[in-house]
């Protein structure tokens, strides 16, 4: 067996798999992304409270270590793109909150624009998904979650009230 063969048949680090999980929401046996999203949402809540700098500095912290987690599962599973890996899902519910009043209204809207981009991948983030290991798992939902933060943006501005 070579080495990297062995590499495919070890178990991820516990650390690795509980990002790149999302706290273990990425093995819900229905709609994992959905599921990632959720824990995205209930995450970024007590980030809301923070000044946006903040906000940013913990989004980012949250790319990189997801980035290093993903490429991690995804090596040690032998799957480009696993199902499991949803920290793309938590860090791009965070980008689609990030600069907006978080209330009830904006969440839910939130959510539902996030994962509607998200399966629709408009351009480009569909083509974000050829880059190489935790970047291509990242990126998409990343791009998607820019498009989500605009919806919500507009809706805001169509319904201020809201």
């Amino acid at each position: 067996m070579t080495s990297s063969a062995a590499a495919v048949t070890e178990r991820p680090n516990l650390v690795a798999r509980m990002i790149a999980t999302g706290l273990g929401s990425g093995y819900s046996p229905v709609a994992p992304g959905t599921a990632g999203s959720a824990v995205g949402l209930l995450l970024f809540w007590p980030l809301a409270r923070l000044h946006p700098a903040a906000q940013v500095a913990f989004t980012l912290a949250l790319v990189v270590a997801g980035v290093a987690a993903a490429s991690h599962v995804a090596r040690r599973l032998g799957i480009e793109d696993p199902g499991v890996v949803v920290v793309d899902e938590v860090a791009g519910m965070w980008v689609t909150l990030l600069f907006l009043p978080l209330t009830p209204f904006t969440a839910i809207l939130g959510f539902f624009a996030f994962r509607v981009m998200d399966v629709f991948k408009p351009y480009p983030a569909r083509q974000l998904e050829q880059l190489h290991g935790g970047w291509g798992i990242m990126a998409d939902d990343l791009m998607a979650a820019v498009y989500a933060n605009l919806l919500v943006r507009i809706a805001l501005m169509v319904f201020p009230a809201a």
